[in-house]
């Protein structure tokens, strides 16, 4: 008896071994280290100085030739049927449609220099992929680009649903 009573116990105590040595890794054995990231190189060279009235990156620039309004100077007037605005009424996501593009716009009460942030998802036309602000002027939404500049000035026709003009003359509309 006093025979089994050993087994069980040296039986146990290799059990519990082996566990512990499961538990803490088993050894030495670690996985194998991941392949870096190709990543491409930095040019060398000097940077020319920022110009504060060149359009956003990936925009292109506004030709007085090309029909384009200066909404700030020139503002679309105010349909009859204007509703009031307040600021909790423009966040979240709209669905925009301008000259042909749809696309979606987000718009948070993150403070901007020119109102409150704004971005665009989808828009091809360079027009509504610049927009990242937007602002309340009395009951007129007013979106700008990256500089601050007016790129469509809308107004409340129905709730959830805006309308305007764009800078460059086409029709906008926001819809939930």
């Amino acid at each position: 008896m006093m025979r089994a009573g050993k087994l069980v116990l040296v039986l146990g105590m290799v059990i519990l071994a082996a566990g512990c040595q499961r538990l803490s890794g088993g050894g030495n054995q670690q996985p194998a280290p991941l392949p870096a990231t190709p990543t491409t190189p930095v040019g060398a060279g000097t940077l020319a100085p920022l110009d504060p009235n060149a359009p956003p990156v990936g925009t292109t620039s506004m030709d007085p030739a090309s029909g384009a309004t200066d909404l700030t100077s020139n503002p679309v007037s105010a349909p009859a049927n204007a509703q009031q605005v307040g600021r909790t009424d423009l966040l979240g996501g709209w669905k925009v449609a301008s000259a042909g593009d749809n696309c979606m716009a987000f718009m948070t009460l993150t403070s901007w220099s020119g109102g409150y942030r704004a971005n665009t998802r989808g828009c091809t036309a360079p027009v509504l992929a610049g927009i990242s602000a937007w602002d309340l002027s009395g009951n007129q939404v007013v979106l700008k680009d990256g500089s601050g500049v007016t790129v469509a000035q809308l107004y409340s026709s129905a709730p959830g649903q805006f309308s305007g003009q764009t800078s460059t003359g086409a029709p906008i509309s926001l819809r939930r």
